[in-house]
Formats: structure tokens, C-alpha cells, sequence
């Protein structure tokens, strides 16, 4: 069972991002054709300046239409199980029905079991006592499909996803939050990265829902922001 680190790489992204928001937003709002529109757009900062305008006041079908792909590695069966939850995505999953695992399978260890000596060699041995019954199972005949069976959560796999940026805002928005588990908001992060080095003007966008709502709606706060009720005064209620 080797280490594996988390490995996130962003494969598709257009090339002309931010003129195609621009086109859409401008659409919206004049009277000449896209594609005129798409001709004649000025420099990025004229752009971003609409662009933000139009994001700002919630018009956000303006930034459905830029498709981003990511090449995930090395994330555990529980964290893609969260992921693949989110709406508007497209995933393809590394197949437990059709790829066998040889030898002693990969896993993600959680910190707070890492960080415990005596809990982490017990993980270690559970693991090895799985993948062990897993190649019996294998080497008598039981199909990868049932053999799959007694893989844990915490076995290591790969996907591919992609969707929208106004789908990727929404992901961060939540799963940056420190209520979020911390091996998807560690690859949350990892995605949010990626985009933000070739579009270093979305970094104000993927955020903590906090920082882009200004207080904390969670039950229960890590601290960061005031919660609603801690803003309003009595006047407000």
C-alpha cells in the first residue's frame, strides 16, 4: 500500500474565458448581435469591470457557459462520494466493477487517525487484512464487481469532473468552509488553485460562503465571521 498524495489537474479551460463572459453579459444589454459583440470586445480590465458588474448583481447564467475539466488523483471513495453529490457536474469514475486492484490497494489515511500513533498502525493493519481478503476473493474466482464489496471508504480513486464556472463558485462556496470535511476541502482548494493561476481574478469569487456573504450560516461557527444574528440589532428584528 503505497503513500499517495492528492494530485488535481486542471485539463480543460477556455482560452478565451473571460471574452466569452464579457460577450454574454454584453448580449444581455445591447443591441448588437454575440458575435458583433464577440468582435468587438475591448481590453481584459474593460471587460472584468462588466464582468464583475453583472456577477455582483446576481446575473450569474453569464458564467454557465465556461465548461471547466479537472484530472483528480489519489482522493478517497468517501471524499468522491461527497463530490459526486453536487449538482450540474459530470464525473467519470476509476470502475471498482472493472479494474481490479493488484496487490495491496492504495488508501487515504484521515489526519485526525494519522496523527495517532496507535490508531494509525491499527488503520494500517485493517487495511492490509481487506486488501488481503480481497486478492482471496479475487484468486477464487469472485468477480472485481462482488469483490468490491469489502473495499473500504477510504480506498484511493481517481475522476475526472467538470463543470461550470457558476457550478465551481457553488463548490468552493461550500466546501471551503471549515465545517467541510477536510479531504474535500483540501481538494476543493486544489481545484479553486488551478483555475485561479490562469484567471487570477476569480480568487475573490472562490471563496468560504462566509467571505462572500459576509457572516456565518452555519449551526454551529469556526470563528471566522459573525453569524447573522450576531449582526442584527434590535432595530433589524
Amino acid at each position: 500500500m503505497a503513500k499517495v498524495e492528492l494530485s488535481v489537474e486542471i485539463i480543460s479551460i477556455p482560452g478565451d474565458l473571460i471574452k466569452t463572459i464579457y460577450t454574454a453579459c454584453k448580449t444581455c444589454y445591447s443591441a448588437k448581435l454575440p458575435y458583433e459583440n464577440y468582435l468587438s470586445a475591448p481590453d481584459n480590465e474593460t471587460m472584468l469591470s462588466l464582468i464583475r458588474k453583472v456577477i455582483g448583481s446576481g446575473h450569474y447564467s453569464t458564467i454557465e457557459h465556461i465548461q471547466l475539466t479537472f484530472a483528480i488523483q489519489n482522493v478517497s471513495r468517501a471524499c468522491t462520494h461527497q463530490l459526486v453529490r453536487h449538482r450540474h457536474m459530470s464525473f467519470s469514475q476509476k470502475s471498482q466493477r472493472y479494474v481490479k486492484e493488484k496487490g495491496e490497494f492504495d488508501y487515504i489515511t484521515p489526519k485526525t487517525i494519522e496523527s495517532n500513533p496507535e490508531l494509525n498502525k491499527k488503520f494500517d493493519d485493517f487495511m492490509k487484512n481487506c486488501s488481503d481478503f480481497y486478492q482471496e476473493l479475487i484468486e477464487n474466482g469472485v468477480l472485481a464487481e462482488d469483490a468490491r464489496a469489502i473495499l473500504p471508504n477510504a480506498t484511493a480513486s481517481s475522476i475526472v469532473a467538470s463543470l461550470n464556472l457558476r457550478e465551481l463558485i457553488h463548490l468552493a462556496n461550500l466546501r471551503l468552509c471549515t465545517r467541510a470535511q477536510l479531504e474535500i476541502r483540501t481538494l476543493v482548494k486544489a481545484m479553486a488553485d488551478e483555475v485561479i493561476k490562469k484567471e487570477p481574478w476569480l480568487k475573490e469569487y472562490l471563496v468560504p460562503k462566509c467571505v462572500k456573504i459576509g457572516y456565518c450560516d452555519e449551526d454551529k461557527t469556526c470563528g471566522r465571521m459573525k453569524t447573522k444574528s450576531e449582526l442584527l440589532t434590535k432595530s433589524d428584528l
